[in-house]
């Protein structure tokens, strides 16, 4: 038998994140990979709290990934042709807008984590009704608060700042997408025929579409002074969007699209309601399944689209709590502190010192996010003695990614009502065993880390799979090859660990302003 038809059918995913792209192919109906290839990617600091990246590095990354990636498939005895169908998860909120003639940007794509915008949200604040500031009005159209998070307050300040994007806005020849929306288009043809579609996952995170409808909300557009007609159609999460043009992945269908958090909500197995992931990387994100129920938060967490699987499906909702700064805490302490050399190197000086010392490190460095939405929040280190080491801080900001996922929890279970049973986690971070035994430390619960640690990509693979009909994803299980992490210290110790935290977030407001939570 050949090595090409034991690979049998193959579906791609292109797995494009906040500092690296990777195009993986995956044995159709399993959690197999077969190869891969992956590059870093450029991150652009113009100004203090601005973070930017290059549209056309993060398109010819993809598109090296890709043509390495395909390489390797000849080389191991496979062939083009049992690429059967690619999928697209991405960096979510990223914001990009291009000249739909030439195909070229009008500037640099926009990160979530940027916080230039927070001016931009003042101004928009001032517009509520009735003065009242209120930063969720808009969340039961959207299901998001007012923040400079999202894609649509990134698109107003281009619009009012960059006379370019302005000119081409007016001209009617601009087009806007988040990260899938860019890669789509270019893939598909881009200025020659290319798709401008985006879907239902990353429409839900751009505060202009209707939670509801899903469909671009006409209040919405109003609020933000956005002509529709530069925005992507709303698709499905699985479903055929065109063929991609690139030569060597020619004529193959794009079937499948996710935001990078709800990709992996799926590649996890929560496809029912009740389930919950947290994805730990540059930031940290869970996302909690409530099924067909759209469920508003009264507790700091948003509302979000998890998935749509086909046009005709009914739509699958979670609530999300977002954390800015988690793995990029260690690099923080590697690049501004020289506390470390390598980020790898953070388990075994944490685990050198017996405790973090009382030292509680919150890296709020342009705010907090989730359950807090404190956009004034300032980085603190707190309980510094003069006993206090290198590795007491190393410590504490690896725990600090847990603390502030207990935040989230403790919103989660408060807005639905149940405690979860167990989380389960992936992510680079998780491969740190030390961090995830602390997790299930402080927040009192299982913590289960599959072996398959490609899960956001494996979820745009099944979404892709099944729009072409060869992955039964409700079929798929993760949960049968995992680490386990249960809870080793007391109760009492949780809370009084919890506690401290607490009182170093609230030291952690008003730096920027006199906002107080």
């Amino acid at each position: 038998m050949s090595l090409a038809k034991k690979f049998g059918n193959l579906v791609g995913s292109i797995d494009e994140g906040t500092s690296s792209a990777r195009f993986i192919l995956f044995r159709a109906e399993t959690t197999e990979v077969v190869c891969f290839h992956q590059k870093e990617l450029r991150q652009i600091y113009p100004q203090e709290g601005w973070v930017e990246q290059d549209p056309k590095e993060i398109l010819s990354v993809v598109e090296e990934c890709i043509e390495k990636t395909v390489e390797k498939l000849v080389e191991l005895g496979g062939s083009i042709a049992d690429i059967i169908a690619v999928g697209v998860t991405n960096q979510r909120e990223t914001t990009i807008v291009w000249d739909k003639t030439t195909g070229e940007p009008l500037y640099n794509a926009i990160v979530w984590l940027d916080m230039r915008t927070s001016s931009t949200v003042d101004q928009l604040l001032d517009s509520v009704p009735n003065k009242t500031r209120n930063k969720n009005y808009l969340k039961p159209l959207c299901g998001l608060p007012l923040s400079p998070y999202f894609s649509a307050v990134k698109l107003r300040w281009l619009i009012d700042n960059v006379p370019k994007v302005k000119s081409a806005v007016k001209n009617k020849n601009c087009l806007f997408g988040t990260v899938d929306t860019w890669l789509i288009w270019n893939l598909t043809g881009g200025p020659n025929g290319g798709v401008h579609v985006t879907d239902v996952s990353n429409a839900s995170r751009t505060m202009l579409m209707n939670i509801e409808s899903l469909r671009y909300d006409k209040t919405l557009g109003k609020f933000f002074d956005i002509p529709f007609e530069i925005l992507p159609e709303i698709r499905s999460s699985s479903e055929v969007y065109g063929t991609i043009s690139l030569k060597s992945l020619e004529n193959v269908p794009l079937s499948g699209c996710l935001g990078d958090q709800q990709a992996a909500l799926v590649g996890q197995e929560c496809l029912s309601r009740g389930k919950a992931k947290a994805t730990y990387g540059t930031g940290c994100f869970l996302l909690y399944n409530t099924g067909n129920a759209l469920i508003e938060s009264t507790h700091g967490l948003i509302t979000t689209v998890a998935y749509q699987m086909g046009r005709e499906a009914q739509p699958t909702y979670a609530l999300e709590g977002s954390v800015a700064v988690a793995g990029a805490a260690l690099g923080w302490l590697r690049d501004n502190m020289n506390l470390l050399d390598n980020a790898i190197d953070s388990e075994k000086l944490a685990l050198s010192v017996e405790s973090n010392g009382d030292v509680y490190f919150v890296p709020a460095f342009s705010g907090l996010y989730a359950p807090y939405w404190n956009q004034e929040a300032r980085g603190v280190i707190c309980g510094i003695t003069e006993d206090t080491q290198r590795e007491h801080i190393i410590r504490a900001s690896l725990e600090a990614v847990c603390f502030q996922v207990r935040d989230i929890l403790d919103a989660m279970n408060k807005d639905c009502g149940f405690p979860l049973v167990k989380l389960k986690v992936d992510g680079g971070m998780t491969v740190n065993s030390t961090l995830m035994q602390w997790q299930a430390d402080l927040i009192g619960l299982e913590v289960q880390r599959p072996l398959v640690v490609e899960t956001t990509a494996l979820g745009a693979a099944m979404a892709a799979g099944r729009a072409v009909g060869c992955w039964d994803i409700e079929n798929v299980s993760v949960e049968t090859n995992c680490t386990s992490f249960k809870p080793e210290i007391s109760e009492d110790e949780r809370d009084m660990r919890y506690s401290k935290w607490k009182m170093a977030v609230e030291r952690s407001f008003g730096w920027e302003g006199n906002t107080m939570i």
